[in-house]
């Protein structure tokens, strides 16, 4: 009795151990039998295929260097070295366009790039830098600088054929009608105005020569009633603006049928000038005193080469 009382702790403690034992497993294992890896070997393996950064070659990055450089030096129509650029603020439509132009090129060829930027074939462009742009000459010769602004002013086939057609009826009859009638600075209703004599204040005239328009509004002539008028041209807005003291008439300039004029007898080196407005004489609009190196640039601003066709 004695010995089996004192050996009955022991057995209790080593069935104890023996739980722990069980609910511990030894160090190096896991619970579902498999052996744990080496952290320190998870650490130093790297994946297969992979390379590291650091092993691109020096002659690839060369490579694509010498391709970006050459994207660059082939990129666009970039002109050569050799040809002057000039800045161009190019209005249409109300919109602008930022354009680097060379200088040495015609009128022709900037209507191109214009078509390029809106789309409007060079046929229908009206383009204005102090006037109409030749075609045939540079920017240099007519004297663009940077920042100037060319204005372009253009409509649709249709318009155009609907706006020309009366024009040229209309200029036939005009010319039909001045061979019948002597000179219209003989006419009563012009000497009363032409007798006042010239205004001291009118721009000068340059007699046998042809220029642009002047970037001012041409001032210090004379209208029907003998009152003092300007005419400024907002070629941005294709409008005439008839000013006098009472107020300022904006006429569109496809509205304006014909624009005939005569040299003053004794004073050849200015003009009286008439806006035909409506399908009738009695819709001229007189302007005398006109100097006559503006008359064909003012001709050429208003009716243009809608004109012709």
């Amino acid at each position: 009795m004695a010995a089996a009382a004192s050996a009955s702790p022991d057995s209790e403690e080593g069935s104890g151990m023996d739980a722990e034992e069980g609910q511990n497993p030894p160090p190096g294992s896991r619970e579902d039998g498999e052996p744990d890896q080496d952290p320190t070997a998870a650490e130093t393996e790297e994946p297969e295929g992979e390379q590291p950064e650091s092993s691109s070659s020096p002659s690839s990055s060369s490579s694509a260097a010498t391709a970006a450089q050459a994207s660059v030096s082939n990129g666009g129509d970039q002109p050569g070295p050799e040809k002057e650029l000039v800045e161009l603020k190019v209005i249409w439509n109300k919109n602008k366009y930022d354009v680097r132009f060379p200088l040495d090129s015609t009128g022709a060829e900037l209507k191109q790039k214009i078509h390029a930027l809106t789309g409007l074939p060079p046929t229908m462009q009206k383009v204005m830098f102090k006037g109409l742009v030749p075609e045939e000459k540079t920017l240099r010769e007519i004297k663009v600088i940077n920042g100037a602004k060319i204005m372009v002013v253009g409509s649709t086939i249709n318009d155009v054929l609907a706006v020309s057609v009366p024009k040229d009826a209309t200029q036939q009859e005009v010319k039909l009608e001045e061979t019948k009638k002597e000179p219209l600075c003989r006419q009563k209703q012009h000497r009363k105005v032409l007798d006042k004599g010239k205004p001291d204040d009118v721009m000068p005239s340059v007699k046998g020569a042809q220029e642009r328009l002047p970037t001012v509004p041409l001032s210090g002539m004379y209208n029907k009633s003998g009152g003092k008028v300007r005419l400024t041209f907002k070629l941005e807005q294709d409008q005439l603006w008839i000013g006098t003291k009472e107020r300022t008439e904006k006429l569109p300039m496809g509205s304006i049928k014909n624009v005939v004029s005569e040299p003053i007898e004794g004073h050849e080196d200015y003009h009286m000038m008439a806006f035909q407005l409506g399908p009738t004489e009695a819709s001229y609009y007189w302007v005398y005193w006109v100097p006559t190196q503006y008359v064909d640039a003012i001709k050429d601003t208003v009716l243009g080469k809608w004109q012709y066709f």
